[in-house]
């Protein structure tokens, strides 16, 4: 199954729950999101989710220096933000047991 799709549904989403987890930098992001098994993620599509999240409202951003390379774009979740992703979080899982119900429905012999 091609998930690239369905990814790109739920980027905001997911995005929304590991910056909710720990203020990120946007590569911090994308590893994490990585790590956490959506290998297929792209750097690109995470620094504009990034940036949309921030342009709505949802997040908030800093800067932090660095005495050992550029200085770093930290983003958290502002109330809103939060607002957001828990009620992207309950329509995520109503689909997701409505999938399920319909993925294990005995077949009719």
């Amino acid at each position: 199954m091609d998930t690239t799709q369905l990814l790109k549904g739920m980027l905001d989403l997911a995005v929304l729950a590991v910056v909710e987890r720990e203020d990120s930098y946007g590569y911090d992001v994308v590893r994490r999101l990585r790590a956490a098994g959506l290998a297929e993620v792209g750097d690109a599509s995470v620094y504009g989710t990034l940036r949309r999240l921030y342009a709505a409202g949802a997040l908030t951003s800093y800067v932090v220096p660095s005495e050992t390379g550029p200085h770093r774009k930290y983003y958290g979740v502002t109330p809103q933000g939060r607002t957001t992703l828990a009620h992207q979080s309950k329509q995520w899982r109503e689909f997701a047991t409505t999938m399920t119900d319909l993925l294990d429905v005995p077949e009719a012999s």
